[in-house]
């Protein structure tokens, strides 16, 4: 037998990196998610006029969530998928 299975570092399934593609578009789906529960949150705060329909949230850049290591999210900077904005932060580069 050998030693590689499909979810080492190494395989022919992953890419140079060693993350597995699948967990990548995880980690993605996570941080959108997470972006647009923290813009609704935000979006719905009191404080906007009484008669409008609420405020449009200036949040663009959140800590990524903690379920993922680092590497994951460095490998998604790399792609280009994401940015750092600073001070931990990272943002969506497909931003309109």
């Amino acid at each position: 037998m050998t030693e590689n299975t499909p979810n080492t570092p190494g395989s022919e399934g992953t890419p140079e990196g060693g993350i597995d593609p699948a967990r990548l578009r995880n980690a993605m789906k996570a941080f959108r998610k997470t972006l647009k529960l923290a813009r609704l949150d935000d979006e719905s705060r009191l404080g906007h006029g009484a008669m409008t329909s609420g405020g449009k949230s200036g949040i663009v850049a959140i800590t990524p969530p903690a379920r993922y290591e680092q590497a994951v999210w460095d490998e998604l900077v790399r792609q280009g998928k994401l940015r750092r904005a600073g001070h931990g932060m990272l943002e969506l580069t497909n931003e309109l």
